[in-house]
Formats: C-alpha cells, sequence, structure tokens
C-alpha cells in the first residue's frame, strides 16, 4: 500500500482536526487513572486488632493487655497483634481474682485465641474500605491481593478480545461501547452484598477498562501525523493518564467510604460518552476494510475543518486496487506464523509482563510506604508525570532500542539497591523507590508508543491488545509481589529489580523503528536480529501469493518527507 502519510500530508500537522483528535482522545485516558489504581484506597487495609467485647466486664488493667505483643517485621519492634487476643476465658478468670496483667500474671502463660468476635479498625484515615466491611484480614488476607489480581484477569480477557474486535468492527466503535461497559458495572460495583460479587464486577471493569484504552491509543495513532503521532503515544495519553492519578488521592482524602468513592469514578467515565459525535472512525482501518469511500469522507471533512483545500484524487488508484487485499480478516495467529513477526511479538510479551510487575507492584505498594498514604499516592502519580516528558523527548530524538534499554536498566538497578538501604533511612529509601518508579514509567510509555509503530495496521490492534494481554500476566501476580512483604521487606524489590534488568538486556535484540515509516502491511514490518525477510501469505493459493507479492513490490513507498523535521537530526 502506498504511503498513508505521504498522502495526507496535505491536511498540515497541527490543524484543528488533529488539535480535536489529540485533546479528546488523551480526555479519556483520565478515567483510567481512577479506576486502574483504585484499589489503593478501596482495598486499603487499616490498622486493626481483634475485638474485645466491652461487656464482658473486664477490669480496666485487662482490657488494656488484652491483645499480645509481637515482633514487627519490618521494623523489629514490639506491636500489638494483629490476628490473635489472649483467652477471654482465662483473662475474665484472672479479672474476678483481681489479678494484674505483667504483675500478678505472667503474660507469656496467658493462652491466646483468634479474633472470634471480629476486628476493630483504625477509623483516622477511613470510614470504610472493602476490607473493613468484609474483614479481608489474617486468615483471609489473602483476599485483598486477590481482589485486584480479579481486575488484571478481567484486563487480561480484555486485552485477548478487544484488538481482535477492534480490527474487524472498527477502533470507535469498541471504544465506545466498553466505556459505557465500564460505567454501568462500576456502577454496579457500589451496590455489592459480598466480596465475591464486587470481584465478579471488578473483573467486567478491567476488562472494559483496557479495552476502550488500547482503542483510544490506537485510534489517535492512526490518524495523527508522524511528529503528532509521537507527542500522542509517549506523553500525550500517558500524562493525562497521570493526571487522573494525581486526582485520585485527591478525591480520596475527600471521600472516605470505598462505596462513594467507586461511585464517583463511574460518573466521571459517562462524561465521556458524548465524546461519540466529535471522534472520527480511523481512515486507515477503513483503508484496510476496502472501505476507500468511508476514509476519504472522513480525511475531506478534516481538510475542511482545516480550512485546506483537499485534492480531487486523495488516495491512488492503487491503493484502492489493494484494499481488497487487505479485507482479508488477521487475527492473533498471525503474530506467530512466521519467524520474525514470531521473535518480535515473543520478545516483546516478555518486556511487557517484566514492566507491568514492576510498575503495578510499586504503585499498589505506596499504602505501605511510611508516611501518610495520601501524600505517598500522590507522589507515586507526580513522578510520573516527569516520566512522561522524558519518555516523549526520548521518543523523539533517541534510538527506540536504546530508550528502553536504558530506562528498564536504570529502573530495575535502583530497586536492587533500595535492599542495601539501612532500615533507619526511610526516606532515602523511598526516594529511590520513586526514582525506580521514574524509570520504570518512562519505559512504559515507550514500549507502548513502540509497539504500535513496529506492527503494521492490520494487525496494530490485535497486536497492541495481545501484547497488553501478555503483560495481564504480570499484572495479576504484582498485588502478590507486593504480598511477600509480610515475608521479607527486600524480597519483592529483588524480585522487581532483576526481572526489569533482565528485561532491559532482553530488549536489545528487538529491531530499530526509528526514522521508519509506519509499516501498514506485515512485509514492511523491520527485521528481527537473524530472521531473513520471509514473503508472508495474504492469500489461500500458490497462485494468489506470488500475484500479492508482485504488487506489493511494484508499489514500496520511500517516505518523502524530511526526516530532519520529524524525528530529529540523529539518534542517542
Amino acid at each position: 500500500m502506498t504511503d498513508y502519510d505521504a498522502e495526507t500530508a496535505f491536511l498540515g500537522e497541527w490543524g484543528r482536526f488533529q488539535q480535536q483528535v489529540f485533546y479528546l482522545l488523551c480526555l479519556t485516558a483520565v478515567p483510567n487513572g481512577f479506576t486502574i489504581l483504585s484499589i489503593v484506597f478501596v482495598a486499603d487495609t487499616p490498622a486493626h486488632r481483634c475485638l474485645v467485647p466491652a461487656h464482658l466486664n473486664l477490669s480496666a488493667a485487662w482490657m488494656n493487655s488484652s491483645i499480645p505483643l509481637e515482633e514487627d517485621r519490618s521494623h523489629g519492634a514490639l506491636v500489638p497483634s494483629k490476628c490473635s487476643r489472649y483467652k477471654v476465658d482465662a483473662m475474665l478468670g484472672y479479672s474476678e481474682l483481681g489479678l494484674l496483667p505483667g504483675v500478678d500474671v505472667n503474660l507469656s502463660h496467658v493462652p491466646k485465641e483468634g479474633c472470634l468476635d471480629g476486628w476493630e479498625y483504625d477509623r483516622s484515615n477511613y470510614i470504610s474500605t472493602i476490607v473493613t466491611e468484609w474483614d479481608l484480614v489474617c486468615d483471609d488476607s489473602w483476599k485483598k491481593p486477590l481482589t485486584s489480581s480479579v481486575y488484571f484477569c478481567g484486563v487480561l480477557t480484555g486485552s485477548f478480545i478487544t484488538g481482535q474486535l477492534s480490527d474487524r468492527y472498527g477502533r470507535k466503535i469498541v471504544l465506545f461501547f466498553t466505556m459505557g461497559v465500564q460505567a454501568v458495572f462500576s456502577f454496579g460495583q457500589v451496590f455489592a452484598l459480598s466480596w465475591t460479587v464486587f470481584c465478579a464486577l471488578f473483573f467486567v471493569v478491567g476488562l472494559a477498562q483496557i479495552s476502550y484504552y488500547v482503542s483510544a491509543f490506537v485510534l489517535g495513532t492512526e490518524l495523527l501525523n508522524p511528529r503528532m503521532r509521537t507527542i500522542f503515544s509517549t506523553a500525550g495519553m500517558c500524562m493525562f493518564f497521570g493526571v487522573g492519578y494525581m486526582f485520585l488521592p485527591l478525591l480520596g482524602f475527600f471521600i472516605r467510604d470505598w462505596r462513594k468513592l467507586t461511585l464517583g469514578f463511574s460518573l466521571s467515565v459517562l462524561l465521556f460518552v458524548p465524546l461519540w459525535w466529535f471522534i472520527p472512525e480511523s481512515p486507515r482501518w477503513l483503508l484496510s476494510r476496502g472501505r476507500v469511500r468511508d476514509a476519504e469522507a472522513i480525511i475531506r471533512a478534516a481538510a475542511k475543518k482545516n480550512k485546506i483545500e483537499a485534492p480531487p484524487v486523495i488516495f491512488s488508484p492503487l491503493q484502492k486496487e489493494l484494499a481488497s487485499e487487505k479485507t482479508r480478516a488477521h487475527n492473533i495467529c498471525d503474530l506467530l506464523r512466521v519467524p520474525n513477526i514470531r521473535w518480535i511479538s515473543i520478545t516483546l510479551w516478555l518486556v511487557w509482563n517484566t514492566v507491568t510487575i514492576a510498575y503495578f507492584a510499586l504503585s499498589l505498594n505506596t499504602s505501605n510506604l511510611h508516611g501518610n498514604v495520601y501524600f505517598n499516592c500522590f507522589l507515586s502519580a507526580l513522578v510520573e508525570m516527569p516520566a512522561y516528558i522524558v519518555s516523549w523527548i526520548m521518543f523523539r530524538w533517541c534510538s527506540r532500542r536504546l530508550s528502553l534499554f536504558s530506562t528498564l536498566f536504570t529502573g530495575g538497578l535502583f530497586l536492587l539497591l533500595i535492599q542495601l538501604i539501612p532500615a533507619h533511612l526511610i526516606y532515602f529509601a523511598i526516594t529511590l523507590e520513586m526514582i525506580g518508579k521514574f524509570a520504570i514509567t518512562t519505559a512504559f510509555a515507550i514500549v507502548y508508543a513502540y509497539t504500535a509503530e513496529v506492527y503494521p495496521t492490520v494487525l496494530r490492534n490485535t497486536a497492541v491488545g495481545t501484547c497488553s494481554m501478555a503483560s495481564r500476566i504480570g499484572s495479576i501476580t504484582a498485588p502478590f509481589f507486593i504480598y511477600l512483604r509480610s515475608y521479607s521487606i527486600s524480597l519483592p524489590y529483588i524480585l522487581m529489580g532483576s526481572l526489569t534488568v533482565l528485561s532491559g538486556l532482553l530488549s536489545l535484540l528487538l529491531p530499530e523503528s526509528y526514522g521508519m515509516p509506519l509499516p501498514d502491511t506485515i512485509t514492511h514490518m523491520q527485521h528481527f536480529p537473524g530472521c531473513r525477510r520471509t514473503p508472508y501469505a495474504l492469500s489461500n493459493t500458490e497462485e494468489e501469493e506470488k500475484a500479492s507479492e508482485r504488487r506489493l513490490g511494484t508499489q514500496k513507498t520511500v517516505v518523502k518527507t524530511d526526516l530532519k523535521q520529524i524525528t530529529g537530526q540523529s539518534l542517542c
């Protein structure tokens, strides 16, 4: 197919049409910042201890000493137990005899029991969370990380189906349909009567969330020109996501009840549904489906909005001829069909998986850091804003491979250094963690944009969705990385740091896409080291394959635009 960017270059780079598409699609990322990390407050575990009912008529001394002291693994100090109390019958007997704990009775000899009457929670930070409402502590503490994992299982499912649905039925319809699904099921969570129902609804919320994020991301990538595509895919979408993330602790601070907080999230998504009338379908996708007239109609409307006269013929006759060839439906199997695209896909799946583990584990860990939970969450969100700016700068002027490698390697290195910091230097350890979060966030933005850039139009949404799907193995396990803190404070950082460093080294095998035209067909893709150029079968018979190859060989076009103006002068 002839170069789409060259044939639509008459629209300009930053007219009214591009501005509208850029900002409106970026705005759809704001609710993602609310939803994907809302579990930090919705499922936070406040300080708690076993409830000792007041009607037992224990003496004040025994009531104050009813909870045994245990060693805190993170600080080594003695703190009241969260999951046990001294046996009530024994305390009542000693109290009736007038014996004092620690004076007349050695507390180490008093038998213990579990929290048979429930727990009492510190209400200074929260009116309620799902943890306090359904007692997801002690023997049921595994349910808290599982809640996040269920959400990411929904994201995994959404990543699996969304790309194929979007490549088949269109970016726009999937974007707005899944946006509505997220709003409805998030609203349903407000009325959940049990943890099981909450998780079932949360699964669908995760499915819808990733679906409309990926659809919006790919739609913007295909609608914008190369210069604005770089800004949109790195700083644009990500910074608006970061804005939503920054508002999360602000909303959490003023809304301390998890049901009301969830209601606010669901209503915020509905505000974006009217954007249907302002965001067009992707002309690239329409061309790939053979709908050349519809694609031209959108381009002519864009030219009119930019006050530019469109040429009589926008897309060449050859492109119209080849459009029918591209109507062949592609699916996830095409990502593994030939060695070149297979090794690119496998490598990207591993990189995405590692980046996701580190990003979400560090984001979910903010409630465990020393200090105010709202400030720590805001700081974690604030760190992402300059990271997105840096990702745009690196993507604008630097080698894709070196950008991805340097950010992953740096992030992993700082996470490994945390375990070497003495326990009393708490704020220094938090600083190192935030630097690691900064580097990994930068890598996350780069790998998203790189993936959309390296795959062709006929498979782009499927490829991005599949990479996102593969990464959800990481996001599903990320909450349990944090759960390992209960065994060792350093263990999560050692695992995340090691995996991230190895992933950075692996990224050096990926092909370079800096300064290359956005591929439209699989034969236009860059090549993985060691893989020869392999003809890709676009048809079912050998004769059709050869004819297709001959046609493709006659129309390959090199982008005429000055790369100096599009992507800078040199590689980093």
